[in-house]
């Protein structure tokens, strides 16, 4: 339990920051995607980025968690 706190609490800090930086800029009515605009309501673009950036974030946190295990980690066998 403590690895996933480790992995999924700073990856929501960070993509928070992340979307209020992104949506500082960007427009969620002016997306686009495959050529054609996002018909979508703000809050759910909001929403759907949030997730987006968190999935990345924890994808980057896993992995940095997942080489920091040690050699007796790595060639334990089960």
């Amino acid at each position: 339990m403590l690895k996933w706190i480790q992995v999924l609490w700073p990856s929501f800090l960070v993509a928070a920051l992340a979307e209020a930086a992104f949506f500082t800029v960007i427009d969620p009515q002016e997306l686009y995607f495959q050529g054609e605009a996002v018909h979508f309501s703000p809050i759910s673009t909001y929403s759907i980025g949030f997730i987006g950036f968190w999935l990345i974030c924890a994808a980057s946190s896993l992995t940095t968690l997942f080489f920091q295990r040690t050699s007796d980690e790595v060639n334990q066998r089960d």
